[in-house]
């Protein structure tokens, strides 16, 4: 960031380059640094804290075990394979719900942000429906699909189609009107208004809305899974704290926030390079 000083004689103010214009790959080497540094040291540290107050009995570690302790009984479960098959039926559901939920509401979406009509017919019934808690309509997903996999993934599904659809529709509907007027002038088709009009200007907003729904999915299903299901990552967190298992329930907890990162992280990776030309996030380092 520049300065600006005052001169001693004629009161001009006089602007001098800082560091981030003389050296900008330094100024953003070091600044990306020391974000990697912050971003690794504050759970590194909570960790720590949390391992000395179990180890120095501060905490009760029947309830709340070590950090050394969830790790330990981690590695054993997954070197014996008794966490990869919750883990796989999980993400199985996540992924099935999640690409069922992202292509009918983006379709839905579209559709509603292109033509008034169809917005004027849908909208009030699905503003209703979205306002439902989903884990309300479980039950309803049982009585329709049995007992199984059905009802979870309709449930992500149900969750993930809210979250695309309504991005999906906001994006389209603020799509400049001059974007479509010069779609209209150059005589561009339906298809091609969609192709060069509607799709690169909506699609930043639609993959954020994407992103959301890719967190949202693992909540939902592991809520699922601790009503309905007879595994999956929210069966072994509710049925090893009904056992008196924290060590196992916090194993579970942890697959549960890594595989959320990563799904998410997974999704926002796509988005990028899906819409090379759309700015970067605004939590991150820009240069």
């Amino acid at each position: 960031m520049s300065t600006a000083v005052r001169a001693p004689k004629d009161g001009l103010l006089v602007r001098r380059p800082g560091p981030q214009e003389l050296h900008p790959v330094r100024t953003h080497r070091r600044r990306r640094t020391l974000e990697l540094a912050l971003a690794v040291a504050v759970p590194v540290v909570l960790i720590l804290l949390w391992q000395l107050a179990a180890d120095g009995s501060w905490i009760d570690d029947r309830v709340y075990p070590a950090p050394s302790t969830i790790l330990s009984d981690g590695w054993d479960r997954a070197a014996r394979g008794v966490l990869w098959p919750d883990v796989w039926a999980t993400l199985k559901r996540v992924l099935g719900g999640y690409a069922i939920g992202t292509v009918s509401g983006y379709v839905l979406g579209l559709l509603m942000g292109s033509l008034a009509l169809v917005r004027a017919a849908l909208e009030p019934l699905l503003d209703a429906l979205y306002v439902v808690p989903k884990l309300a309509l479980l039950p309803v997903f049982l009585n329709m699909f049995g007992l199984g996999e059905g009802p979870q993934i309709a449930l992500v599904a149900a969750t993930v189609f809210f979250f695309v659809w309504i991005s999906t529709m906001a994006a389209v509907l603020a799509v400049p009107a001059g974007h479509r007027d010069a779609g209209q002038v150059f005589g561009a088709s339906p298809w091609q208004m969609f192709r060069h009009v509607l799709l690169p200007a909506s699609l930043p907003a639609v993959l954020v809305g994407a992103r959301i729904a890719a967190g949202v999915a693992v909540l939902v299903i592991v809520a699922s899974e601790q009503i309905a299901a007879d595994n999956g990552l929210g069966h072994l967190i509710f049925d090893s704290r009904a056992l008196f298992q924290n060590d196992v329930m916090f194993v579970g907890i942890v697959c549960v926030a890594v595989l959320g990162v990563l799904f998410s992280e997974l999704v926002r990776i796509a988005g990028r390079l899906l819409t090379p030309w759309a700015p970067r996030d605004r939590g991150r380092s820009q240069s």
